[in-house]
């Protein structure tokens, strides 16, 4: 069988390439202005070598913090603009305020205008590119799915949401065929005698092997995947895709075999790394009190305005192995918010107070917290602390929940900086993959990450 496969993009490869072009475009527009017009501000010329690596670097920097490399937001134009325009009005006004390293205000202040618009242009025209030929059906990574049939819509509802380019175009039932057909919307079903022929006729990228027992799947089936691995074809199991494109530990495919999914991270026992994690810690969190130190005047202010009653107040939370500490917090809902007993926060709770809902969305209610990093119950990046009524709720419903509480809880973590607030089951679920994936994977680069995500969210205001 002579298979030519189609040409397409990994996230990794996506994501480098839109950081590249980026920086490219933006030089090459600099090069432009000083081509074509009388441009005294930033000469493209070895002289200014640190003036255009710091505007490279602010560029990756701020294009990070605001979301221009997320590949969902950028395979949409409005709000890849948006984005393009803060990160570029954010870049423009560091540079201008660190003349040490960039040029000195030129006389006409209009070539400022003309810095900022080049930029502006230059990014735009490449991410329009970008998303009418990277994102178009020619670079979809088409996959076919084998598996079982229950494990088939979870599956696919998971993966739809994750990468615009990976496109599931159809399944193949692993066990044997029963006599009703199964249907998915908009997937269709292949008969696993056509696998083969199926490969080449829809250009098949990969195969997505879904299966909870090797040992259910047809020996025709089976046989053709061997076939195909000999002959160097990519066939890939659907937990590793599962973590790789949602940056999630699939435990509600996780069966008894569940030791060869949790490889935890080897910077969980890193003295090194604890070292320098504590060292981070201590600062962060001194600069975060004495900066809540600054802005308590505000808060009271505004608390006696919209929070009638005391700023403060504390609650059990359950820290590493499931010691129980209390977490001191601004005080965000009415007096006496339990008093009817101990409910999950919702979206829009009326028990918030109106200043209350403020300091969720800042996430200025957080700040005592740093009191508990600086005390060492907590740490700035880990999953986020659940009060003890929750935690023994969960951990009969949702299997290994107690797992997160190996390492210290957090004030920000990679579930809180890529779900909303916790209100269910299933939004516990998603955090606990989160977490998970967190605690498997930690590592000084996704500490960063998290850092940088935390800021976008911080700073599009979208806290709970």
């Amino acid at each position: 069988m002579k298979h030519k496969k189609g040409i397409h993009f990994e996230v990794s490869e996506r994501k480098i390439l839109l950081r590249i072009v980026d920086l490219s475009m933006v030089f090459l527009s600099i090069y432009c202005l000083d081509l074509f017009f009388d441009f005294e501000y930033i000469q493209f010329s070895q002289d200014n070598t640190v003036a255009l690596i710091l505007l490279g670097v602010y560029i990756t920097i701020f294009g990070t913090v605001f979301e221009l490399y997320d590949l969902q937001k950028a395979s949409k134009l409005d709000t890849t603009f948006r984005n393009i325009v803060i990160t570029t009005s954010t870049v423009v006004l560091f540079y201008l305020l660190t003349p040490v390293l960039s040029p000195y205000l030129p006389e006409e202040r209009i070539q400022i205008v003309y810095f900022f618009m080049a930029i502006i242009i230059s990014i735009l025209l490449w991410r329009l590119v970008y998303i009418n030929l990277i994102e178009s059906p020619r670079f979809y990574k088409r996959v076919l799915l084998v598996g079982e049939v229950s494990n088939i819509d979870g599956l696919i509802k998971a993966l739809d949401t994750s990468d615009p380019n990976y496109k599931i175009v159809g399944f193949i039932n692993s066990e044997v065929s029963t006599s009703e057909s199964v249907k998915f919307k908009g997937l269709k079903e292949f008969i696993a005698k056509d696998f083969l022929e199926i490969i080449e006729r829809e250009r098949i990228s990969e195969v997505l092997v879904a299966s909870f027992n090797t040992e259910s799947i047809i020996a025709e089936v089976y046989h053709d995947l061997m076939l195909l691995m000999e002959r160097g074809f990519k066939i890939r199991e659907y937990t590793q895709v599962y973590e790789e494109l949602l940056y999630r530990v699939p435990i509600q495919f996780v069966g008894k075999d569940f030791y060869k999914y949790f490889p935890f991270s080897r910077s969980n026992e890193n003295k090194l790394y604890i070292f320098f994690q504590r060292a981070f810690d201590i600062i962060i969190a001194i600069l975060g009190l004495i900066t809540g130190l600054l802005l308590l005047p505000l808060l009271l202010i505004g608390n006696a305005l919209g929070n009638r009653g005391p700023i403060f107040y504390s609650q059990e939370r359950v820290g590493r192995n499931s010691k129980p500490f209390r977490i001191l917090k601004l005080r965000t809902m009415v007096i006496n918010a339990e008093k009817d007993g101990v409910k999950w926060a919702q979206k829009d709770d009326k028990r918030v107070t109106a200043f209350g809902r403020f300091l969720r969305r800042s996430r200025l209610d957080e700040i005592p917290q740093f009191f508990n990093v600086l005390k060492g119950d907590m740490s700035i990046i880990g999953p986020r602390p659940e009060r003890p009524f929750f935690v023994n709720e969960l951990s009969r419903i949702i299997p290994f929940y107690e797992t997160r509480h190996i390492i210290k809880p957090g004030l920000t973590g990679w579930a809180q900086v890529n779900t909303r607030y916790g209100s269910s089951i299933d939004d516990s679920l998603t955090k606990l993959q989160y977490d998970l994936y967190y605690i498997k994977h930690r590592s000084i680069f996704l500490d960063f990450s998290i850092t940088i995500k935390t800021l976008s969210t911080i700073l599009y205001y979208r806290g709970q």
